[in-house]
């Protein structure tokens, strides 16, 4: 099983959680500073920012090998629009490897988000 930080449309109540039926919620979580989200339109893009004082909030799941090919199609990854890597979480995750989508397009000219999506 693998863990994976999730920060936008795949988050419980949200239009895209269907994605994750079956899988098990770990628990809220936040990003160490150094994130940001960034408006994508629907959806929202999470990028590195070394200005970024605050982190992303969001929640971590343990997901089966199934539904992990099935995010990285979701999420683009052949197409280069995210790619999927570990990023470091505060505690109580500080200590777990937790991958993540980044936005994986330039962000120049994007509406920052902050530190948490809402649809």
């Amino acid at each position: 099983m693998k863990r994976i930080f999730v920060y936008g449309t795949l988050k419980r109540g949200c239009k895209n959680h269907r994605h994750l039926a079956g899988q098990t919620y770990v628990g809220e979580a936040r990003t160490v500073p150094g994130f940001r989200l960034y408006d994508l339109g629907d959806y929202p893009g999470m990028a590195a920012d070394p200005t970024d004082l605050e982190g992303v909030t969001g929640e971590v799941w343990g997901i089966d090998a199934a539904t992990l090919v099935r995010l990285d199609a979701f999420e683009s990854i052949a197409e280069g629009l995210y790619r999927r890597e570990a990023v470091p979480l505060e505690a109580p995750f500080a200590q777990v490897e937790v991958h993540a989508y980044i936005y994986a397009r330039p962000i120049e000219g994007l509406p920052e988000i902050g530190a948490t999506w809402r649809e």
